[in-house]
C-alpha cells in the first residue's frame, strides 16, 4: 500500500470534513445526492464519449495501481543482467541462455536475449527504444483521462449551478418558497463537489501517474545502457558498476524534479544522452 497517497487522499478530503464541521450547524447540507449524481456520472459520461470503453475501465485499475507501493527492483534487474553478461562474457553461451528463461524483467529479457542471438546494435537500441515509446504513450494516456476527468468536473459542477438557479427562479415565481433553499443547495454544492473531485482526486492522481511513467522509462533507459554494454562486450564488474552510478544519479534527478521541478530537464537530458550512446 502506498501511504503517502493513501494518506494524502484520507487528510485532503478529512480537512474539507472538518472545515464544514466547525463552520456550519448543519452538516448534512453538504452532502447532497442529486448534485454528486450529477458531478460525478456526467464526468464519467463525458468520459466514455470522449475515450473508447475498453481505456475508461482500464482506469479503475490505475486507480489501483496508485494506491499500491509499486517497487521498480532496479537492483533486481542489474544484478540479473551482469550475471547473464557475466556468463556470455567467460563464452558460457548455454548457460547463459538457461539464465536468460529466469530473468522477471520482460524488457530486460528482451534485450539480453537479442544479444545473445547475435542481433546488431541498431536493431537491439530500435526495438528497446521502440517499447519504451510504446509504454511512454500509453501511460501518458492513461494519466490523461485523469486529467479530462479534472476538466469535466467543475464543468459538470457549474452545470449543476445553472440548474439549481433555473430551478430556484422558478419556486420564486410560483410561490414555493419551500423549493427555494433545495434549490439553492444545489445550484452550490454541485460547483463545490466538482472542485473537489477535480482537485483532490482526478488531477493529483495524473501527476502521480506522470511521475511513475518518468521513473519506469528512466529504469528502462538504465536497461538499454546495460543491454548495450553487454553487447559491447564490457566486462561484468564494469557494467556492474556503470549501471549503479546510472541509478545513483536518476534517483538524485528524480528527488530533484520532485522537489522544485528543475530536475525534469535535467534527467530528460540525461536519457538523451543515453539514447545516443
Amino acid at each position: 500500500m502506498n501511504l503517502t497517497t493513501l494518506i494524502g487522499i484520507l487528510s485532503g478530503f478529512g480537512i474539507v470534513v472538518g472545515a464544514i464541521f466547525l463552520s456550519s450547524n448543519n452538516v448534512a447540507d453538504y452532502f447532497n445526492l442529486p448534485s454528486l449524481f450529477l458531478v460525478l456520472g456526467g464526468t464519467i459520461a463525458a468520459t466514455l464519449i470522449s475515450y473508447p470503453l475498453n481505456e475508461v475501465l482500464r482506469v479503475f485499475r490505475i486507480f489501483a495501481i496508485v494506491l499500491r507501493n509499486e517497487r521498480l527492483y532496479a537492483e533486481r534487474d542489474i544484478a540479473e543482467l551482469v550475471e547473464v553478461a557475466k556468463l556470455k562474457f567467460q563464452g558460457e553461451i548455454n548457460r547463459a541462455d538457461e539464465k536468460l528463461s529466469r530473468i522477471k524483467n520482460p524488457f530486460l529479457r528482451t534485450g539480453t536475449q537479442m544479444v545473445l542471438d547475435g542481433a546488431s546494435n541498431d536493431d537491439i537500441l530500435t526495438l528497446l527504444q521502440w517499447r519504451i515509446g510504446r509504454m511512454r504513450a500509453q501511460e501518458r494516456a492513461e494519466a490523461q483521462i485523469f486529467r479530462t476527468m479534472a476538466t469535466f468536473a467543475p464543468a459538470f459542477g457549474m452545470l449543476g449551478t445553472l440548474l439549481g438557479l433555473i430551478n430556484m427562479l422558478h419556486a420564486m415565481d410560483a410561490a414555493h418558497f419551500a423549493a427555494i433553499g433545495q434549490n439553492m443547495a444545489l445550484a452550490l454544492i454541485t460547483t463545490l463537489y466538482g472542485i473537489l473531485l477535480a482537485n483532490m482526486v482526478f488531477k493529483p492522481i495524473a501527476l502521480k501517474l506522470e511521475r511513475r511513467t518518468e521513473q519506469r522509462v528512466t529504469v528502462m533507459n538504465m536497461m538499454v545502457e546495460g543491454v548495450m554494454l553487454m553487447q559491447q562486450q564490457r566486462s561484468p564488474a564494469f557494467i556492474r558498476e556503470t549501471l549503479q552510478s546510472f541509478l545513483a544519479h536518476s534517483e538524485d534527478e528524480l528527488r530533484e524534479t520532485a522537489a522544485g521541478g528543475a530536475g525534469r530537464k535535467t534527467a530528460s537530458s540525461g536519457k538523451s544522452r543515453i539514447r545516443t550512446r
